[in-house]
């Protein structure tokens, strides 16, 4: 199983992106997709695989920390 967390797009050069993943950045290509600086992407092995609308980016990251701060609570 995989987990997708998008990561937004920074910077492009070429077929490579700068992705962070709040706070982490990784380089990703993005030859696969039609991606600009701002968007969010799902990586998966290197390779950005799609595209995301930002608020549903937006959303499934504050699903993602909202579960680490349940973890970090002990729940």
């Amino acid at each position: 199983m995989c987990l997708a967390v998008p990561a937004e797009i920074k910077s492009i050069e070429g077929q490579f992106a700068t992705v962070d993943y709040g706070g982490v950045s990784r380089k990703a290509n993005i030859s696969l997709v039609d991606a600009k600086v701002g968007e969010y992407v799902i990586v998966h092995a290197g390779y950005a695989i799609q595209v995301l609308d930002k608020e549903e980016a937006k959303k499934t990251l504050e699903i993602f920390r909202e579960m680490l701060d349940l973890e970090e609570a002990g729940a």
